[in-house]
């Protein structure tokens, strides 16, 4: 069996044409970078104003409730509900795509909220006391300290969206699924391995990639468990620069 994944996903044919391996992977990481940049959108405002204010926690928590819903149980009553409404791939896309958005919205929320709530309230009062504003100690305070914690939130729903969207070629959605959905239905078990494997190393590369970002764009003092000397450094900055600007 092993042999035979191997020669599978070394030959020409299983990567040659608008089919193979390498145009389902470009569909499949289309589909998941889709989900994500919606979600975010959503999820980054709403987790950095649920954070900042403290108001409507419960936000997160509903948002948190619906990692239980069954995946393939939503997946199939929002394509019973939408399909019909659209013409052509949209009416497979679009049902697909909305049920992605609510499956991540929650790791990215959570994360955005756990980090704001973080920071040290000290660290506010510094920067609220050298005359910042509402939006200003969101921007150059809170989103810096909470960066971390952010980052997290975006490598879990990528994680998880890289793995639900195999799924969604249930309803007709491209992507590498169609190995797994196809191979299953035609008793085609190479290939059904072999687009199971090829699944797990796209999303270990792909949160491999955003560990390096993460690495790249966050200070070492504001990493996950230097939290307490981050914010300590963070609020002997906004001192110092408070003495400074005296």
């Amino acid at each position: 069996m092993i042999a035979s994944i191997f020669e599978w996903l070394t030959s020409s044919a299983t990567w040659s044409g608008d089919t193979g391996l390498g145009a389902r992977i470009v569909q499949h990481l289309w589909y998941s970078l889709l989900a994500v940049v919606i979600a975010a959108f959503i999820a980054i405002p709403l987790g950095l104003w649920v954070g900042h204010t403290g108001r409507a926690k419960w936000l997160v928590t509903l948002a948190n409730s619906l990692r239980a819903v069954p995946t393939l149980g939503l997946l199939f009553a929002v394509a019973l509900w939408l399909s019909p409404k659209f013409q052509s791939d949209l009416a497979f896309l679009i049902p697909s795509v909305v049920v992605l958005v609510v499956l991540v919205i929650p790791p990215i929320l959570s994360g955005v909220y756990a980090g704001v709530e973080a920071v040290d309230p000290a660290t506010r009062d510094a920067a609220r006391g050298m005359g910042m504003r509402g939006m200003e100690v969101v921007r150059q305070v809170e989103i810096p300290n909470a960066l971390p914690l952010i980052l997290s939130g975006l490598r879990s729903a990528f994680l998880q969206v890289i793995a639900t969207a195999t799924v969604a070629a249930y309803v007709g959605l491209g992507g590498l699924g169609r190995y797994l959905v196809d191979g299953i239905k035609t008793g085609d078990y190479v290939s059904t391995a072999g687009g199971a494997l090829v699944v797990s190393v796209l999303a270990l590369i792909v949160d491999g990639i955003l560990a390096l970002v993460q690495r790249a764009v966050v200070s070492p003092g504001l990493k996950v468990g230097s939290q307490r000397a981050a914010k300590t450094r963070s609020l002997g900055a906004l001192l110092d620069r408070s003495f400074v600007a005296r």
